[in-house]
């Protein structure tokens, strides 16, 4: 093509942001169009994995991880009652030899500010509220509340689990609720360094899980409580809770963890939905990234990291073969799919895991954690290298010429 690519991003979450950052790089006409009128991530705390921090690399942010994140020395697993550990995996020393990048501890909103800064600003449309697309004479079009309409080469909906762009697609079909109920709060600690731990704390028990990590360089310090419940009746599917009934859920667990629990502040609680892994995510010109394709539980720390994986092979492909969008997309899915369907999965399946009822079942998963640590610290707890060290930076699409990044 003698012209750029245009590409519309429906969806200005950490996801969307990514993409139009790594579509901008490549030299990609990437507009970006938020609903609300402000960026805005819900939730303070998120991990980045290897595999997500190699892109971010890729993309010119190192400087900014190190400024704003926090190495973990490890996870640590730990009893629900008694604090006991139960596995620990090494991750500030281990990660960049054994999977070419660091694991980072960071603050959602900073995680998005970084990659909006990378975009630039007068292609962001925000107050846009997607109500429908279409394919339409070979091209892609989203409309808007307000009447107005964007015409591109392809349209991506980066817009959650949702999601607009997936309905009009595939039809309206309410994702599934889990049978979870997730907390989020933090802590400002100030001068309390009793609270500052270098590791990431799981704390295991029955029918739940709670985890709590240091963000913002140490100064925060982020708490994720999961509780298994039977229904999600409320409208919204993230709503204002307090400490109180954070405290009340969690009763009989371990006295460290309540004393860090009575301290939360800013409670939300979430009902966690997630979907089946679906066949195919596009139509045309037009095709899905990140939770809008595969919604999964954050048990193995990988939702916002698939989305930025996501956002670079796309781009990559669509710059190797912008004359076949159809193609292009195709070879997106074929790289993605698989990928996003096993980490989808595998976190339900954690889940499962890091919740079992009872004393019997929790011994025998202990049992087998004590001997994967025996004969690999990585080969228990996360059981992730194959998520860590996935490099979507190495994806070579295999059509066309493309050109260097940034190009």
């Amino acid at each position: 093509m003698n012209r750029k690519l245009r590409i519309g991003v429906i969806g200005g979450g950490i996801g969307g942001a990514a993409l139009t950052a790594s579509l901008q790089q490549w030299g990609m006409e990437a507009h970006l169009f938020e609903r609300t009128a402000a960026f805005r991530e819900v939730g303070a705390g998120v991990q980045m994995t290897p595999n997500a921090v190699k892109v971010l690399k890729a993309l010119g942010l190192d400087g900014e991880l190190q400024r704003l994140g926090y190495l973990p020395q490890a996870i640590v697993g730990r009893n629900w009652r008694t604090g006991r550990e139960k596995f620990r995996t090494p991750l500030s020393d281990a990660c960049p030899q054994l999977f070419g990048a660091e694991f980072y501890h960071l603050h959602r909103a900073d995680l998005l500010a970084m990659l909006i800064g990378l975009v630039d600003a007068r292609f962001i449309t925000h107050n846009a509220r997607c109500v429908s697309v279409l394919n339409l004479d070979g091209k892609a079009v989203a409309r808007f509340d307000n009447g107005e309409q964007f015409e591109a080469d392809v349209i991506v909906g980066a817009d959650g689990v949702h999601s607009v762009v997936r309905d009009a697609l595939f039809g309206d079909e309410a994702p599934r609720f889990t049978g979870h109920i997730c907390w989020r709060a933090a802590i400002a600690l100030g001068e309390r360094s009793d609270f500052i731990s270098p590791v990431s704390a799981v704390w295991l028990g029955p029918n739940g899980h709670v985890v709590t990590y240091t963000i913002s360089g140490g100064r925060v310090l982020n708490i994720v409580a999961v509780s298994e419940a039977a229904d999600w009746q409320e409208a919204s599917w993230h709503l204002p809770s307090n400490r109180d009934e954070l405290l009340r859920t969690f009763s009989g667990w371990h006295p460290d963890l309540l004393r860090i629990l009575s301290c939360a502040q800013n409670v939300l609680k979430w009902g966690l939905f997630d979907r089946d892994p679906m066949q195919r995510w596009s139509q045309g010109h037009i095709t899905l990234l990140g939770d809008a394709a595969h919604p999964m539980l954050p048990f193995l720390a990988q939702g916002a990291a698939m989305a930025i994986e996501d956002g670079y092979v796309l781009a990559s492909v669509l710059a190797a073969n912008a004359g076949d969008i159809p193609e292009a997309l195709r070879l997106y899915e074929d790289e993605r799919l698989p990928r996003t369907s096993r980490v989808q999965l595998s976190a339900r399946e954690r889940g499962k895991i890091y919740h079992l009822p009872t004393p019997w079942q929790q011994f025998r998963r202990d049992v087998r954690y004590r001997f994967n640590a025996l004969m690999n610290p990585h080969a228990c707890g996360l059981e992730a290298n194959w998520v860590f060290s996935y490099d979507a930076t190495a994806f070579s699409p295999p059509a066309g010429e493309t050109r260097p990044f940034g190009g």
